[in-house]
């Protein structure tokens, strides 16, 4: 399939050079700043493509508040959880059942985040046989995590609410769930609707969406409790200085964070608590 020599090949070669870019450049932002600051962003795309996208917006904010930033793309989703119990973050661009998911000692505080809702989608291959959920039934169904909050964790819960057993695999990265689905390794994928959008037009005309979830406050870009209240407040401040010219939205656009607006855990993922998923959630998994 022509599809495959066109997305999937280009993909494998972007991660084997992400090595040398990523050791080129240690310091996003300001070159004087006397420290830096260690920002993870959650696995969704590949290496590559979540640094090249994250690396100009982290140079931008940076330069405005004077900071440096050391971005760092873990291997995958658990691997990033792995990360933010232990703390090491400063920042972090995490999901929202992430804001909720305790995490022992460490505390982090929602900044800002899309003003564009985040909701899961189901998608099977266009000419999937599939027009109901309940026709999933036994099936192989990919997710990039266990704990990805729209990707699987609303759509597991959906499924077992409507008493339908699926066999879930998990594949890493919202990319790989598409693919999945399209080699038909998986009869139906989970992502969202922003990560689908972001593939090339080959993949998403392979594809159809079987089912959305409801809307909710979209990932928050996050800071852990030991950065200082001033830090914390320069970074929201630079993050909607961006939003208001046309490159820098641009920027916000290519790492989900379009139309910016200021967040709190209270307001926005508080209410997150109430669905129950702490259920479907799975620790340390791989």
């Amino acid at each position: 399939m022509k599809f495959y020599k066109k997305v999937f090949k280009p993909i494998i070669g972007c991660v084997i050079y992400l090595s040398t870019i990523t050791a080129q450049a240690t310091c996003l932002g300001d070159q004087a700043a006397t420290k830096s600051l260690k920002v993870y962003i959650v696995p969704q795309f590949t290496a590559t493509q979540i640094y090249t996208r994250w690396s100009a917006v982290l140079e931008q904010v940076g330069k405005e508040t004077q900071q440096c930033f050391d971005l760092i793309v873990p291997t995958s989703i658990p691997q990033f959880e792995g990360d933010l119990l232990a703390g090491k973050p400063d920042f972090a661009y995490m999901n929202p059942y992430h804001a909720v998911m305790k995490w022992r000692n460490h505390q982090y505080i929602p900044l800002v985040a899309s003003g564009d809702p985040i909701f899961g989608i189901l998608a099977v291959q266009k000419d999937s046989r599939i027009n109901d959920l309940r026709e999933l039934g036994g099936a192989r169904v990919a997710f990039p995590a266990p704990n990805a909050f729209a990707a699987s964790l609303l759509i597991r819960a959906t499924l077992a609410k409507d008493g339908v057993p699926i066999e879930p695999v998990y594949v890493k990265t919202h990319s790989n769930v598409y693919r999945s689905v399209i080699r038909g390794d998986a009869a139906a994928g989970g992502g969202i609707q922003s990560t689908l959008m972001s593939e090339p037009p080959e993949l998403k005309s392979e594809l159809r969406t079987l089912m959305e979830t409801k809307r909710y406050t979209s990932h928050p870009f996050s800071a852990n409790a030991r950065v200082s209240e001033a830090v914390r407040k320069r970074v929201q401040d630079a993050f909607l200085a961006m939003d208001k010219s046309s490159s820098g939205a641009d920027l916000l656009k290519g790492v989900q964070l379009a139309k910016p607006i200021l967040v709190s855990y209270k307001t926005n993922y508080q209410p997150l608590e109430a669905l129950s998923l702490e259920k479907f959630v799975v620790k340390s998994a791989e």
